[in-house]
């Protein structure tokens, strides 16, 4: 038996900037931008969207657009920023509905132990790492970060486990403090598990 495979994330926001070009593979160019998606706190998630260029005009930057794809992960060997970037992969970009939307369905496996703490007023918190194998023998290492009875469900799993969830993209700024002393802004992308789900598996 093996563990089945899911990486969904289903988007709906306003593009903040027209895309611009990203890199080119295989002949192919690749483009990004910035998604701004509503939450309900009020503060928005803005994420970065990679898409191939055949999808470039479906891009406007004063309506609401909706994006399906995969959330992707790639090692940032600048040594400027993030060791680990994560970005929206668009498969297909249509017209918004006018309802925001931000939703993801993953399956993989767990690849590091959990991480299990609490906040300083009390709350459970469980950080975890997914990896989601991609086709030609790749995988996607997604953070995740569970809250309350999630946390204490998902601090029981073992590196190896299969985990499948239901969840949201996030996007949290936080402050590095340099080597040599300076502080800077960062912004960090996580997957919020909502619901944990029942592992499909296949033979």
């Amino acid at each position: 038996m093996t563990t089945q495979t899911r990486n969904e994330v289903l988007l709906e926001g306003t593009a903040l900037e027209a895309p611009v070009l990203s890199h080119e593979n295989h002949g192919t160019r690749f483009y990004r931008f910035p998604l701004e998606v509503p939450r309900l706190s009020g503060t928005p998630d803005t994420l970065p969207v990679l898409l191939p260029e055949p999808l470039l005009d479906t891009v406007q930057t004063e309506a609401p657009l909706r994006v399906q794809g995969q959330l992707r992960s790639f090692n940032n060997r600048s040594g400027v920023g993030n060791r680990l970037v994560l970005t929206v992969y668009a498969q297909a970009i249509q017209p918004g509905t006018g309802e925001p939307c931000n939703r993801i369905l993953l399956s993989g496996a767990l690849c590091k132990p959990p991480i299990f703490r609490r906040t300083p007023l009390g709350r459970s918190i469980c950080d975890l790492m997914l990896a989601v194998s991609r086709r030609y023998g790749r995988a996607d290492y997604l953070p995740v970060i569970a809250w309350g009875q999630l946390a204490v469900r998902a601090a029981r799993l073992q590196v190896g486990d299969p985990l499948s969830l239901e969840g949201r993209v996030q996007s949290r700024t936080y402050r590095k403090v340099l080597e040599d002393g300076s502080i800077q802004d960062r912004v960090a992308y996580e997957v919020s598990a909502m619901h944990l789900l029942e592992p499909e598996s296949a033979d």
